[in-house]
């Protein structure tokens, strides 16, 4: 069944519900810079201190990534295929939206800035700094505001449309409820948009 369009679409779902997910317990934990740098370091030694637990979770979350990526590509694939040739008008019929004209492509830029952000927080030399005199430091550099702050309003973009398309896949799509999860998908969007986008500007200020 995962072979077939509808499968692949079900994968996309679960994976991507997946990561609202850790998105979610992520921005809690990031929002404790607000916090100060012993409440924010003592979250990330607590997590470090799980060991075995925390190394399960990450290869979970990669092979959920793989997934994700591959399925993303494999569909965007074989819809430019089915579809070599773009309509000279383009309405914007069935509820068309931004996030969902540029689904795959907000993907790409986010896979992108996943690989830029682990190498600069989770790979980063953790011997000689804390993890909050890391995120102090690289936030005092504007460059580095304004690229995670732009890969912030991608990943709302993404969001607002894969939240809500996500439950139409699962069956979901029904006259009673999809408006409601609409909504919500736009209010989900805005507030991860909002958490995360705050901390680079608040450690900019404060750093």
């Amino acid at each position: 069944m995962f072979w077939s369009s509808i499968g692949k679409k079900l994968l996309m779902a679960i994976t991507g519900f997946c990561f609202c997910g850790f998105l979610i317990i992520h921005l809690f934990g990031n929002l404790l810079l607000y916090s100060g740098k012993e409440a924010f370091n003592a979250y990330s030694e607590s997590l470090y201190s799980l060991g075995p637990i925390i190394r399960f979770v990450e290869l979970g979350l990669l092979f959920f990534a793989v997934i994700h990526v591959i399925t993303g590509a494999t569909l965007f694939f074989q819809n430019l295929k089915a579809r070599p040739v773009r309509y000279i008008v383009n309405k914007r019929a069935g509820g068309r939206t931004i996030g969902s004209a540029t689904i795959s492509y907000t993907g790409f830029l986010l896979l992108i800035f996943i690989i830029f952000h682990l190498v600069n927080f989770h790979f980063a030399d953790k011997t000689s700094a804390t993890i909050y005199q890391i995120v102090s430091s690289t936030f005092t550099t504007p460059v580095y505001v304004a690229i995670y702050i732009a890969a912030v309003i991608v990943t709302a973009i993404h969001i607002r449309h894969g939240f809500w398309s996500a439950f139409q896949t699962i069956g979901a799509n029904h006259p009673k409820y999809m408006p409601a999860i609409r909504v919500i998908s736009i209010l989900f969007s805005i507030i991860l948009g909002i958490g995360f986008g705050s901390i680079p500007i608040y450690m900019s200020l404060t750093g």
